[in-house]
């Protein structure tokens, strides 16, 4: 008998949770580029075992929550060879083994396809076509389904980068509002800055810009940002800072194409903290740019990337858009923010809190 997981059974692999809803939607774009009726298929929830968490087209639920082995039956050996594999007709089939059949037979399908999806060089699931008559399916229906099998691939790599980035500067968002919350910040402060200098250092005036001055509010300072090294409270160094910045930007480059609105959000989130950490005044992020005018997502994930060091062709690869599209954006941000060159941008939006 087949093996099964119902009740609280994970359709999902540790490194992948929610990703059950990319799954549903390629099941989807399979029919319809393939032309098969019935789709169905899963991520791994380990090393050597895929779940059919997702049906689309099915007549009956004897296919659900079905658990294939590595190995074993169609899906199991797509996933021992790392390739996609067909049979005319799966219950007479001399190909595969069949540990399957019962579930295969009760849905009445016959000609199926299993194509594996790999991210990072590894399997991370299956995505299965079928007809309910023994026909031998042909290349072309065979690429369509790789076709949706390779996007589903970006889709978890995306997925997979913006946990990871996310994992990483949770602790680094943490560390940069840490960063303003040492000596001095009950004076209402940033952290290391008291009396108003700078790392609380003497004979250097308070005023912004003055020679004594390490980093004018809101702008980049010579050695990169907040808290350069040499400040005290916990300050972040300049390199630190640069790489939140880098992280900020390929966070904001990875939201849009993130396909779990949960997600997209909690990765929006975790860029207005960066933002936030990165500014004297920790509630300018809300206020939006000087004025009060406040900047339009694909402006600001411009900037992101200009901040960062990218060039304009290099934000375009990154934003995937031209870069004359990236010029436009640019351009636009620049006026909103009363700024007369890419960093003239940057700075004014680092003291609006829009960027860290």
């Amino acid at each position: 008998m087949a093996e099964r997981e119902h009740g609280g059974a994970r359709a999902d692999g540790p490194r992948t949770p929610g990703a059950t809803a990319e799954v549903g939607a390629a099941l989807l774009r399979l029919r319809r580029a393939s032309g098969l009726p019935v789709a169905f298929g899963g991520l791994l929830v380990d090393s050597t075992r895929l779940r059919i968490g997702e049906l689309s087209g099915a007549a009956t639920d004897s296919l659900q929550g079905l658990s294939v082995t590595t190995g074993n039956g169609l899906g199991g050996k797509a996933l021992a060879l790392s390739r996609p594999v067909t049979v005319t007709d799966y219950p007479a089939s001399r190909t595969i083994s069949h540990e399957y059949d019962g579930a295969v037979t009760a849905e009445g399908l016959r000609a199926v396809l299993a194509v594996p999806v790999i991210v990072g060089r590894q399997v991370r699931g299956v995505l299965y076509g079928a007809l309910r008559r023994p026909v031998p399916l042909g290349d072309r229906t065979l690429h369509a389904a790789m076709g949706v099998a390779r996007e589903l691939e970006r889709t978890l790599a995306v997925r997979d980068e913006a946990q990871r980035l996310l994992a990483e500067r949770r602790t680094g968002a943490a560390g940069a509002a840490g960063a303003f919350a040492g000596p001095g910040a009950g004076d209402g402060m940033p952290g290391g800055m008291r009396g108003g200098t700078p790392g609380g250092a003497s004979g250097t005036s308070g005023r912004p810009g003055s020679p004594g001055d390490r980093r004018a509010p809101g702008g980049p300072g010579p050695a990169g940002g907040p808290g350069d090294a040499g400040g005290t409270g916990g300050a972040m160094s300049g390199a630190a800072w640069e790489r939140v910045r880098e992280a900020h930007a390929r966070l904001r480059a990875l939201a849009p194409r993130v396909a779990d609105p949960e997600l997209r959000d909690e990765v929006l989130a975790v860029c207005e903290r960066l933002a936030e950490a990165g500014s004297a005044d920790p509630g300018a992020g809300g206020r939006g740019a000087p004025g009060g005018t406040g900047l339009a997502p694909r402006e600001l994930d411009v900037l992101a990337c200009v901040a960062a060091g990218a060039t304009n062709a290099d934000a375009a690869e990154r934003l995937g858009v031209r870069p004359e599209t990236v010029k436009a954006y640019l351009r636009s941000a620049m006026r909103r923010l009363g700024a007369h060159s890419r960093l003239e941008a940057v700075v004014a939006a680092r003291r609006a809190g829009l960027l860290p």
